[in-house]
């Protein structure tokens, strides 16, 4: 067994916490020890509205800070968390395996957004969210929640919401399926870049570490991430616009389809294409740019 040590550097919610610790273990089966060290976000501590208290990074930062400082030898995110224009001496060692990128409702009165009066109050702290629940439904009356998972599920659960929008990987990595009422098909609301996926970041000239943690890379699943975070690179719009991301993969093809919606839900702009998937960082160039070219530049100015 290998004696070599690795300093995981996590957020202390018990989503981020479940990632950690997966992560910890399956380097622990190769024989790689882990320590974790807590690590305290922006975004951990101050509250409003996400666009409101300081827009991206807020809750990788911190984490990333803690690498270059060398307090940490891995750092381990929600890539939708993470913004696309990232430290030069930072990079994303591996990217495992995705869990379903779809969002989901969750309610204790409806099984699906039809079954919700009118003028229902939806919680989601996404713009993207918001907007396409706004396609849908624009009479949903749609206010802003945060907090960890067990924390919004709490605050539906004492009224304060008719129902919540979540990512359902966050729900099954806490095993709480249960509590999913509808899952939305991606032709009704459209992922986060990167939702689902997690990125394992490490210095770029911690050569060890990188090597250690490339085991636990999924190609397919860092080609798709890879393609959707060229996207949102090249619209030049941060993790919290209204950008929206849909990939596959079939026969070393890989199929990306970008999304910028209004803020306000009346209007969508959609491309798709299709490349091999060792050109995703093209593709989501391409793709970028054809949206640029359809208008989407009107509804990103707020986020640069």
């Amino acid at each position: 067994m290998s004696t070599q040590v690795i300093r995981l550097g996590t957020r202390s919610s018990q989503l981020a916490m479940w990632q950690s610790t997966w992560v910890a273990r399956q380097l622990e089966l190769v024989g790689i020890e882990v320590e974790l060290v807590k690590v305290q976000t922006t975004g951990d501590v101050q509250t409003g509205p996400l666009a409101q208290i300081g827009g991206q990074g807020l809750f990788t930062k911190r984490l990333q800070q803690a690498l270059l400082e060398d307090q940490i030898d891995l750092a381990v995110h929600s890539l939708k968390d993470l913004p696309t224009r990232c430290d030069p001496r930072l990079t994303i060692a591996a990217v495992p395996v995705r869990e379903c990128p779809l969002d989901s409702l969750v309610s204790n009165t409806a099984t699906c957004l039809d079954d919700l009066p009118p003028n229902s109050i939806i919680g989601t702290g996404s713009v993207r969210r918001a907007a396409q629940l706004k396609h849908i439904r624009s009479d949903l009356d749609i206010r802003d929640i945060r907090g960890n998972v067990d924390t919004r599920i709490g605050k539906l659960d004492d009224g304060e919401f008719d129902a919540i929008v979540l990512a359902s990987a966050g729900l099954l990595r806490l095993s709480l399926s249960d509590r999913i009422a509808y899952q939305f098909r991606m032709d009704e609301m459209a992922p986060a870049v990167g939702q689902g996926a997690l990125g394992l970041e490490t210095r770029l000239d911690d050569s060890r570490t990188r090597k250690l943690v490339e085991a636990l890379n999924d190609p397919a699943s860092f080609h798709q991430v890879s393609a959707e975070r060229s996207l949102l690179q090249t619209l030049d719009a941060g993790c919290l616009a209204p950008v929206a991301a849909w990939t596959t993969m079939q026969d070393e093809q890989l199929s990306l389809t970008g999304f910028v919606l209004s803020v306000d839900g009346t209007e969508k702009i959609q491309f798709q294409a299709t490349l091999p998937a060792s050109r995703s960082v093209e593709l989501g160039k391409q793709v970028g740019q054809q949206l640029i070219q359809l208008g989407a530049d009107r509804f990103l100015e707020r986020n640069g």
